[in-house]
C-alpha cells in the first residue's frame, strides 16, 4: 500500500527558504529529561480505543491525539497573551518611541493570542466530525460480530455433527444477518466519505482564516516598528521628540478595522490548481458525472455554508452515535484557568480605565 508522508521526497530548499534562510535547530527541542513529548499526551494517545470496538480504535487514537494538539494550542495563546503584557510592561521604562511602540505590539500580540483561542473554537468543530466518524464505526462492529459468530457457529457444526438441523436454522440467520451488515457497512461508507470533506472544510477554513488574520497583524506590526528611530547616536547628543503616538493608534485602529472586515472572499492566498492538476481533476469527475453534464471546479474552494450540500451545522449535529469512549476527561477541570478574555492589551487601556 502506497503512503506518502510528505509533499516532497528531497525536503529541497522552498522559495522562501532561499531568500531567508531558516536559523539552527531551537535549543528547547534537545536535551529534555522525558523527551519531546509531553507524558500526559503519551498516555492519552496510547490509552486511547483500549476497551472500545476494533473498528472504531484508530480513529479513536486520532481524535485522542487532536485533543492533545487542541490543548496544547490552548496553552500557546495563553502564553502568548502573557508575553503580550510583559513585553508592554518592559517598555514603560525605555524611552518615549520604544515604549509607545513596545505597547502597541503588545496589543496586537495579545490579539494574536485571542485569534488563537477562536481557532481551537473552529478546530474542534473538525474533531467532532472526525469523532461521529469514530461513532459509526463503533455502531457497525456488532452487524461484524454477530455475522462473525454465526458463520463460526455454522463451521463447528458442520464439523462435529454434519446432519445437525441446527445448521439449516444458522443459515438462515446468517443470510439475514449478512443483509444487515451490508446495510450497515453501506451507510459507514457513505457517511465515512460526508464527514470527511466536512470535517477538513471545516479545518481548513480555520485554517485559512486563521493565517490571513495572522498575516495581517505581522504586516501592521512592522508599520509600527518603522515608529522607532534607529538611527545611532553619538554619546552626549540627543534624539529628535517622538511625535509617532498618533500613528501608532492609526496603525492599531487599521489593524482592527482589517482584522473585522476580513471575508474569505477577500483571501489574500489562492489555491489555483496548474494545468496538469485540473486536467487530473476533471477527469476524476468526468468519471463520476452524467454523460453531457460540464465540470465546474469554481466551487472547490468555497466555505462549507456556501456549498450546494446545505447550510453549516453546527458540532452538535455530528456526534453520531453516543459512543464516547473520551467523554469522561472532557468533563475534567481545565490543566490550568483560561485567560480571561477581558485581559490587559496594553498600558494605555489600562491607563484609560484607572482614569
Amino acid at each position: 500500500m502506497h503512503r506518502t508522508y510528505s509533499m516532497r521526497q528531497s525536503r529541497a530548499p522552498t522559495a522562501s527558504q532561499i531568500q531567508n534562510p531558516p536559523p539552527p535547530t531551537s535549543s528547547t527541542k534537545s536535551g529534555r529529561f522525558f523527551g519531546r513529548a509531553n507524558l500526559g499526551h503519551n498516555f492519552r494517545k496510547n490509552a486511547a480505543g483500549a476497551f472500545g470496538p476494533d473498528l472504531a480504535k484508530k480513529l479513536s487514537q486520532l481524535v485522542k491525539m487532536e485533543k492533545n494538539v487542541m490543548r496544547s494550542m490552548e496553552l500557546v495563546g495563553r502564553e502568548r497573551m502573557e508575553v503580550a503584557q510583559q513585553l508592554s510592561l518592559w517598555g514603560e521604562a525605555c524611552d518615549d518611541d520604544v515604549s509607545d511602540v513596545t505597547d502597541k505590539l503588545g496589543v496586537l500580540i495579545y490579539e494574536i493570542g485571542e485569534l488563537e483561542d477562536q481557532f481551537v473554537d473552529r478546530y474542534d468543530q473538525y474533531r467532532v466530525t472526525i469523532k461521529s466518524i469514530r461513532n459509526i464505526e463503533a455502531s457497525v462492529q456488532p452487524s461484524r460480530d454477530r455475522k462473525q459468530k454465526i458463520t463460526d457457529q455454522i463451521a463447528q457444526l458442520k464439523y462435529k455433527e454434519p446432519n445437525s438441523p441446527k445448521i439449516v436454522v444458522l443459515e438462515q440467520e446468517l443470510v439475514r444477518a449478512e443483509a444487515e451488515s451490508l446495510v450497515a457497512e453501506a451507510q459507514l461508507s457513505n457517511i465515512t466519505r460526508e464527514k470527511l470533506k466536512a470535517a477538513f472544510t471545516y479545518q481548513f477554513d480555520a485554517l485559512r482564516e486563521h493565517s490571513e488574520k495572522l498575516a495581517i497583524i505581522a504586516g501592521f506590526g512592522k508599520h509600527l516598528l518603522e515608529l522607532v528611530d534607529d538611527t545611532p547616536v553619538t554619546p552626549g547628543e540627543t534624539r529628535n521628540a517622538y511625535d509617532g503616538y498618533e500613528a501608532s493608534k492609526a496603525i492599531i485602529q487599521d489593524c482592527e478595522d482589517a482584522l473585522t472586515n476580513w471575508v474569505e472572499s477577500s483571501a489574500a492566498v489562492k489555491s489555483n490548481l496548474s494545468t496538469r492538476a485540473r486536467t487530473l481533476s476533471q477527469r476524476r469527475h468526468a468519471a463520476r458525472r452524467q454523460p453531457g453534464e460540464a465540470v465546474d471546479l469554481a466551487d472547490q474552494d468555497q466555505p462549507l455554508q456556501n456549498r450546494e450540500s446545505g447550510l453549516w451545522v453546527p458540532a452538535s449535529q455530528h456526534r453520531g452515535d453516543e459512543y464516547d469512549e473520551d467523554e469522561e476527561e472532557e468533563e475534567e477541570v481545565a490543566d490550568t484557568a483560561a485567560a480571561p478574555n477581558g485581559g490587559e492589551r496594553g498600558r494605555e487601556e489600562e491607563r484609560i480605565e484607572a482614569a
